[in-house]
């Protein structure tokens, strides 16, 4: 029979031991990667499921919200005389130019819905909850300005996920950045087929985004920022880091346009780059809005 001591010596000596944990530790290491990227797969998949959710509800709010019908009135047979009118005078001004009646009714148009304000508020005392203040900033709600009855307080900002009915942030939970051209979200004079959109969406920022076009004359971008958050705001209403890759600071400054490009690893030489940009395009819009005979 053995003695204690031969058969503790018997046993695996501190160096085998040492050598199993490592092996284990790369074993465990290689599965956590794949698991990983998994995970973020699922919330790329997720956040585009919401941007298209998005893109849909922003074009059913266009379908069941239009102008009211108006006319313009002349003061002779001719467009000689000042017009009186119940609708804005460009609008009369625009739409009359061919026409030689003295009274033409323009049939109620469509429009956009305003982003909600992520940052100060433009003019005092905007209200769109019904409290006065700074509830209005940040609270998914779209705000159209006070002093202009019908006009956007900003042309970008977050998505109105409360106007919208949809998700309020991307899976990695930080709000869906809105951009939007004005006209298209004036309540009172609406958006017509003539209407061009003012962003544009490159694969590259080179040159302001002057080239690598992917779309332009866009009125509707939609921004996620990505897993790196940088730029973003959360769902607290806290402001992410600004980014440093050149692609990305395209996507958060305050000109029209926007880069959508593949993913880059991090610490490339082209900075890291993860948003996903999504958008609408005028014809898109008008073909899904106003079928048949377009938007007058």
């Amino acid at each position: 029979m053995k003695s204690n001591r031969e058969k503790f010596h018997s046993g695996f000596t501190l160096i085998e031991m040492a050598i199993v944990l490592v092996i284990i530790t790369i074993l465990i290491g290689g599965l956590a990667m794949p698991l990983s990227a998994q995970i973020e797969a699922r919330r790329i998949a997720e956040t585009r499921k919401t941007m298209e959710e998005a893109r849909e509800a922003i074009m059913g709010y266009a379908m069941s919200h239009t102008t009211g019908s108006c006319a313009c009135a002349y003061t002779s047979g001719t467009l000689d005389g000042s017009p009186t009118t119940t609708c804005s005078a460009s609008l009369c001004s625009a739409t009359l130019t061919t026409h030689d009646t003295a009274i033409l009714t323009l049939k109620p148009r469509h429009f956009l819905p305003c982003p909600d304000l992520s940052g100060t508020d433009p003019e005092p005392n905007l209200d769109n909850d019904g409290v006065d203040g700074l509830t209005d900033i940040n609270n998914g709600v779209e705000d159209r300005l006070n002093g202009t009855p019908g006009t956007c307080a900003a042309a970008s900002g977050n998505l109105p996920w409360v106007t919208l009915a949809t998700a309020a942030q991307d899976a990695w939970g930080n709000r869906l950045h809105y951009g939007l051209t004005l006209p298209y979200g004036h309540s009172i004079t609406g958006f017509s087929n003539a209407d061009p959109g003012d962003k544009q969406v490159c694969n590259t920022s080179t040159g302001g985004c002057a080239v690598g076009t992917v779309a332009r004359d866009v009125p509707v971008v939609l921004t996620s920022y990505g897993s790196n958050g940088w730029g973003a705001r959360t769902v607290n209403n806290t402001d992410m880091a600004a980014p440093t890759s050149a692609d990305e600071l395209e996507n958060t400054d305050a000109n029209n346009s926007y880069v959508n490009r593949v993913p880059s690893k991090p610490g490339s030489a082209a900075g890291e780059f993860d948003d996903l940009v999504s958008w609408i395009s005028s014809s898109l819009l008008i073909s899904r809005v106003c079928p048949g005979g377009g938007c007058p």
